[in-house]
């Protein structure tokens, strides 16, 4: 019953993550379409200064993906690593 009640919450804090990370997705696309209209009304020949936003923000999405869908260790690895401490 224990067993069954960690894995319960490990899957609503993986489902937690996974809706965190879709909110993140939103927010940067609808920020950066405003910053490249934005651009664009006030744009008189410049350069595209919204690149450097999209691409920092862009960078620290990318880490929030990475974070939210790698890999999980696996019990059988767990106990693969506890066997070669021996």
């Amino acid at each position: 019953m224990v067993d069954e009640q960690a894995r319960r919450e490990a899957a609503i804090g993986r489902l937690k993550e996974k809706r965190d990370f879709w909110s993140h997705v939103i927010a940067y696309v609808v920020v950066n379409a405003f910053l490249v209209v934005v651009w664009g009304v006030t744009n008189s020949g410049g350069n595209f200064w919204p690149i450097w936003p999209i691409g920092g923000w862009g960078i620290g999405l990318l880490i929030h993906a990475w974070e939210t869908f790698r890999p999980r260790i696996s019990e059988k690895a767990i106990q693969k690593e506890m066997q070669k401490g021996d």
